[in-house]
């Protein structure tokens, strides 16, 4: 559920246009200007890969040229002209790019297609520098299907997955030859299903090893897998069934098995990973050297990581290190510095003889280096204060996000890998606000993000340790000129602590012009699961921004269960609570915040997508008293439809504790509806089915409660697809906000 119907005509009146309730200006924000309109476009940072160990940088500039910049003197060079980059005499749009490990050949990604979250699938070509040939891969396949293509380290080579199958094509000879055989929608192999791209972030399910000799891959096995239909009614005068391969909580998982190909005969040795396919989860695995793999695995609970070492030369398989708790064990996502997926991979140092891992066994989320040969333990980061994620090792320091002063913020940290070393702050302090890196290999350079409340994202080139910039990589000029051109709200942090003593970070947005001795009506905005924060000191939204001028306030706040700064215990609460503690916890501090006299306590509207929505429909059931307006989009409304590997990481098994499911679902209270609800949902979310909002509308209808609903066909969980959609969800949301929670 992370960020994350019937059709009735109380919703038509929700379609006219919003534009009218603003003056057309240059300092009033209309949807039209922020969504129909390219108006306020932001910057973007376009592909970028380090070189020569970071000495230098390749990039992609005008869409299909790449330039090489030397990091330090940032002289430019053309690396690939635009020209050779050409097919059937059209340019070849790069949407990504690789390099073989000697800088000899480029592959490049593009013609790309969504595979559930991402752009996955689409068509790659071979550049060879030397030579100045252009080759396409695969040619023999369908546009647009191949997955993941990488070099050998010989670069003699390409794997690349195609149709759940893994192929290595050959550039001398052009041969093309199959590896795996069986792969079906069943059995998956060199990729993953559904969940494990959701859940764990895996998508690119295989890896050569360094020299070359095997390639390692999982097979997922959902041939056991529940299908569940989702339905297009609207291509066709006849509906069409869409199957999607979906484990419910509470259902076996996916059984997952890790291969190693020897390229010498092609034939695949299956790891003996012990446990049981199915009821253990196999969430990384890297090589180490060329005779030794790393592997993750999971118990089906998520409260057991095992660390195994396989030797292909001996097939030898063994044990290195363990971590239990009696909650949940985090890997290394989700990333507490930002929303979203990281690498579960874990560094390497010492020159292959350890490596780093984020615990939470001692009360926060420190970093331990585990030596391989011994499993022995060193504290990295002793301190009471989290790390929110890895940025990079060099030979001697490793570098991470932290912000142990304000949790509502993140800056670069170095330490050195003894554990004897002292903290050192690397982000300046004019840096304030959330700070993102991508570390060069040498530790010299970095790329840096930047973004607060009142400053828009910026990107620099920069040299550490001293952080200096060496070049503004996006600087968003055009961007800053068309906020500098609005009436722009204030913006503050505040504390707020509840009836019950839990101190909470709150993000408030006033109004424009704001008068403390004036009313004004509420917003409050939601999220409140174990996956994402909102009182973030980030860039705020144009929505945000379009509402305060209008005369709302806009609070965020995060309650317990979300994965802020705060330690494991404010973390881990939420285990087999979600519905419970964390609404409690918002509701309650709404009511402490409301106690502001400008705050009009009549005048109170909610909403959240997702995670969000469904804890808007808690909130709205639960405390009735203090919410007369609720917007849920894309919500779990009952938490038992919801899929395994998430709902049983912070839930536990519903076999075995059937009571907190029901107890956390907002379904369960929906009988106790008082004031007006909106509820959201795209029919062809995969995520969170629509099944989620029929379900909940039947049993609104079952107590009578009057509600309006708005069904998106075949939109996903983002619901975005389709020309005019972001426009008029957020006309529905905005003109529905204005009618119930009215500005006076």
């Amino acid at each position: 559920m992370k960020i994350r119907f019937l059709f009735t005509t109380l919703v038509l009146v929700c379609f006219q246009s919003i534009t009218g309730f603003a003056q057309q200006n240059s300092e009033d924000l209309t949807l039209d200007r922020i969504y129909a309109s390219s108006e306020f476009r932001q910057e973007s940072l376009q592909p970028l890969q380090w070189i020569e160990n970071g000495a230098a940088y390749v990039t992609v500039e005008n869409g299909n040229e790449l330039t090489r910049w030397d990091s330090k003197t940032l002289e430019r060079s053309v690396f690939v002209p635009g020209s050779t980059l050409t097919r059937n005499g059209e340019p070849i749009n790069i949407e990504s790019f690789s390099l073989s490990d000697d800088g000899s050949k480029v592959l490049i990604f593009t013609n790309s297609s969504r595979v559930w979250r991402s752009n996955t699938k689409g068509d790659y070509y071979v550049y060879d520098l030397n030579s100045k040939n252009l080759k396409q891969l695969g040619t023999q396949f369908e546009p647009s299907s191949l997955m993941f293509a990488k070099f050998s380290a010989d670069n003699s080579k390409v794997a690349y997955v195609q149709k759940f199958n893994l192929y290595l094509e050959d550039f001398a000879s052009g041969q093309i030859t199959k590896l795996t055989t069986d792969g079906t929608d069943k059995i998956i192999n060199g990729t993953f299903d559904w969940a494990y791209e959701e859940e764990f972030g895996k998508r690119d399910g295989f890896q050569w090893s360094p020299d070359a000799k095997y390639i390692s891959y999982w097979q997922i096995d959902a041939s056991e897998i529940g299908t569940f239909f989702m339905i297009n009614n609207t291509d066709s005068v006849y509906s069409r069934p869409i199957p999607l391969q979906y484990p419910k909580v509470g259902e076996e998982p996916a059984g997952a098995k890790i291969g190693l190909i020897d390229l010498s005969s092609n034939q695949t040795k299956w790891i003996p990973v012990p446990g049981g396919e199915k009821e253990n989860y196999l969430p990384g695995m890297q090589w180490v050297n060329a005779d030794l793999l790393l592997i993750q695995q999971m118990n089906r609970k998520q409260n057991l990581l095992t660390v195994w070492t396989y030797q292909p030369s001996t097939a030898e398989l063994k044990k290195v290190y363990s971590e239990s708790e009696e909650t949940w064990v985090d890997l290394a996502y989700p990333d507490l510095s930002r929303y979203g997926w990281s690498d579960n991979s874990l560094p390497i140092v010492d020159e292959g003889k350890a490596f780093l891992r984020m615990t939470e066994n001692d009360a926060w989320r420190h970093i331990y280096k585990i030596e391989i040969a011994t499993g022995k333990k060193t504290l990295i980061t002793p301190g009471d204060f989290d790390v929110a994620s890895f940025g990079g090792v060099t030979d001697k320091e490793v570098y991470f996000i932290a912000s142990p002063e304000n949790p509502t913020q993140r800056y670069l940290f170095a330490i050195d890998l003894e554990g004897k070393g002292k903290l050192r702050r690397i982000t300046p302090e004019s840096f304030a606000g959330v700070n993102k890196y991508d570390i060069s290999p040498n530790g010299q350079f970095a790329v840096h993000n930047h973004q607060s409340t009142s400053e828009p994202m910026t990107i620099q080139l920069i040299s550490l340790p001293k952080h200096e910039t060496i070049k503004n990589l996006v600087e968003n000029t055009a961007y800053k000129q068309k906020l500098a051109s609005l009436d722009l709200p204030e913006i503050k942090f505040e504390k707020v602590t509840t009836s019950e003593g839990v101190t909470m970070d709150a993000r408030i947005i006033y109004p424009v012009d704001f008068d403390e001795n004036k009313k004004y009506p509420v917003l409050f905005h939601v999220y409140g699961e174990p996956w994402s924060t909102v009182a973030t000191d980030t860039q705020v939204g144009l929505f945000n921004i379009m509402l305060a001028q209008k005369g709302y306030v806009i609070i965020d706040m995060d309650n317990r269960g979300t994965p802020t700064l705060k330690g494991s215990a404010w973390r881990k609460i939420i285990y087999r609570n979600i519905g419970k503690v964390n609404v409690k916890d918002q509701g309650l501090a709404a009511k402490e915040i409301l106690k502001l006299p400008y705050l009009d306590e009549s005048r109170v509207a909610v909403w959240g997508w997702s995670g969000g929505g469904s804890m808007t429909l808690n909130l709205m059931f639960k405390f009735p008293e203090v919410y007369q307006t609720g917007m849920s989009v894309a919500s779990v409304s009952n938490q038992l439809i919801y899929d395994n590997i998430y709902q049983e990481r912070y839930m536990g098994l519903p076999q075995e504790n059937l009571e907190d499911f029901i107890d956390g679902s907002p379904i369960t209270y929906a009988k106790n509806l008082e004031g007006n609800l909106l509820v959201v949902h795209g029919t062809g979310d995969d995520n969170v089915h629509y099944q989620s909002a029929e379900m909940l509308i039947n049993e609104l209808i079952k107590h009578n409660k009057q509600f309006q609903v708005m069904p998106y066909p075949n939109r996903s969980h983002g619901i975005r697809e389709g020309e005019g959609t972001s426009l008029h969800l957020y006309t529905l949301l905005t003109n529905y906000l204005m009618r119930n929670t009215p500005i006076n």
